[in-house]
């Protein structure tokens, strides 16, 4: 088994458990592959989550807390490696070209300590979507619903093309809560998710089955069948070979 996207309550606040705990639950659930891949900093007070408002100096207290993952990743790679391959990692944050900057600064300085990326965007006009129903819904509000749309597929996009992130991450967030939405309802939507699948399988990404949907009401896990169907459409065919046929 394999897992690629993963947190722990030590480094996140929407998680439970130390890392340790989590690579232990890792390995007694015999996974040959696990990431680690928790969450960059954000760089701007206003985009701070209303649980982090509440510390001192939060700001700081994020990239300190990031730099102490990579370190605890790496002590834990080496620690577990006979028992568990264990990839460090991280998951992107896109809320303005601040956070792309500040992702390309981190990538130089770590180097080859990050092993791959989680392409994921979790705002739209500074908005977080993914914290519940209603911010969501003031994300929707700033235009219209198919505008939403298309300005988190857009978002995803810049962050593809700039970045290739080896794991597109719950690529159909932006219905986290309108999970009955089909993308083709609305016309331009459904061509820039297009787009977008079509450059990640260009450049060989991966789309992760993400089960967190499971505990938001989702009949499926992310991504929603509508974008498996655009997925699997979008697949390079195979030229047929009839002398090895």
């Amino acid at each position: 088994m394999i897992s690629q996207h993963s947190h722990s309550g030590q480094f996140c606040k929407h998680a439970k458990g130390d890392l340790e705990q989590v690579v232990l639950s890792a390995i007694n659930s015999a996974f040959q592959v696990y990431g680690l891949s928790e969450h960059v900093p954000r760089y701007r007070s206003q985009d701070l989550y209303p649980e982090e408002t509440g510390e001192p100096d939060p700001l700081s207290q994020l990239i300190s807390q990031f730099n102490n993952f990579i370190q605890e990743a790496h002590r834990l790679k080496s620690l577990y490696e006979p028992q568990v391959s264990l990839l460090v990692g991280l998951e992107t944050e896109y809320i303005t070209t601040l956070d792309l900057d500040m992702l390309h600064s981190a990538l130089q300085t770590y180097g080859e300590r990050i092993q791959y990326l989680v392409g994921s965007v979790h705002h739209v006009n500074g908005i977080p979507i993914d914290f519940d129903v209603e911010t969501y819904q003031r994300a929707v509000e700033t235009s219209n619903l198919e505008v939403f749309l298309v300005l988190y597929l857009d978002a995803q996009y810049e962050l593809l093309n700039r970045f290739h992130p080896e794991i597109i991450g719950h690529i159909d967030l932006c219905r986290l809560y309108t999970p009955d939405l089909v993308f083709s309802s609305f016309p331009r939507a459904l061509e820039k998710l297009t787009r977008n699948v079509r450059y990640a399988i260009r450049y060989g990404a991966l789309f992760e089955v993400n089960a967190a949907a499971f505990r938001k009401n989702w009949k499926t896990p992310y991504p929603g069948r509508d974008v498996l169907e655009v997925s699997l459409s979008s697949r390079p065919h195979r030229q047929r070979n009839d002398a090895c046929d």
